[in-house]
């Protein structure tokens, strides 16, 4: 059974889910553990190493915690009830997986070992920002940067070091165990490189204006000429998240250059979309619940611009 990644979210056709927890105890007495089952697959779903969603089980029951990456079992001591658990799970993604702008868990994170800082990067809004390093997970994460631990099984492990020694041999490197060494090693000095980055969000407008191209080519790659083919559920739901990533920041791109003298196009995006995916009809029912708060009365005129399109073009 899945459940929605931001349990805060009761939206049926809510993109983003997750395998509900499932727990076994075993043992007894004082050793007595807890072992997640599909850990692999909840975390292959948030984008994290299985590692950090453990650690943090760890982190607030004060309970060590154990991986055994090779065989996909992932233990907290002491005996956890699975609900339990998935109640704390959702602290973990409000912390470490949901972008602080958009809620949306499209996120990476860009671990600095030697700043100690951890960077996070939305790919649904282009927010980039710092995470607070006060919890104890964190000092866990700069030892353990999803870089070096990839999903947390030692067969990917693998096959990227094969990987990267067939490349090494059509490149030409030298046959010797030094030479390719050198090569494998050069790409970790790149990702140190950048590592160095600055994560801190810059507000010119040329950067806004990047941000919102790469917006608007991260909304493209959602929008895949055999969408059609998908039940209507399911690309209400594609719909639905296209519309929130204008609501989270392209909106007020938008209005920024409506008031220097720029014509507002948003609502000619929202209505095309809308058209691409044969879902016109559920297009103000979508907006209504995006757009509308307890200042309706006003937010009516500022979109109307929005409804007009949907309803009668």
């Amino acid at each position: 059974m899945s459940v929605n990644v931001n349990r805060s979210v009761s939206d049926q056709f809510y993109r983003y889910k997750m395998p509900r927890l499932i727990a076994k105890v075993e043992g007894k007495g004082n050793g007595i553990k807890t072992v997640i089952v599909n850990m692999v697959d909840v975390a292959k779903a948030l984008n994290r190493p299985p590692t950090y969603p453990t650690k943090f089980f760890g982190c607030e029951l004060g309970a060590q915690t154990q991986f055994d990456a090779k065989n996909d079992r992932y233990i907290v001591n002491g005996s956890h009830e699975a609900n339990k658990l998935q109640d704390m799970l959702d602290g973990f993604i409000r912390k470490f997986v949901l972008c602080p702008e958009c809620d949306n868990p499209e996120t990476d994170l860009h671990v600095n070992p030697k700043k100690q800082t951890i960077g996070n990067s939305c790919k649904a809004c282009g927010y980039r920002g710092m995470l607070d390093t006060r919890h104890k997970l964190c000092t866990f994460i700069l030892k353990n940067p999803p870089e070096s631990n990839d999903s947390g099984s030692a067969s990917v492990k693998k096959e990227k070091e094969k990987k990267n020694r067939k490349k090494d041999k059509e490149n030409g490197s030298g046959s010797g165990e030094a030479g390719n060494q050198d090569n494998i090693d050069a790409p970790e000095a790149v990702d140190r490189d950048d590592d160095d980055e600055d994560w801190a969000e810059e507000t010119t407008e040329e950067a806004q204006r990047r941000r919102m191209e790469e917006i608007s080519d991260h909304a493209k790659n959602l929008t895949l000429s055999e969408d059609l083919e998908k039940p209507l559920e399911e690309r209400v739901n594609l719909f639905y998240s296209f519309v929130k990533v204008f609501t989270s920041f392209v909106f007020s791109f938008y209005q920024q250059k409506k008031e220097s003298g720029t014509i507002d196009g948003a609502d000619k995006e929202i209505l095309a979309e809308a058209e691409r995916l044969d879902v016109k009809a559920m297009g103000p029912l979508i907006l209504s619940e995006l757009l509308f708060n307890e200042n309706i009365r006003d937010q009516i005129k500022k979109y109307k611009r929005h409804f007009l399109r949907v309803c009668f073009c």
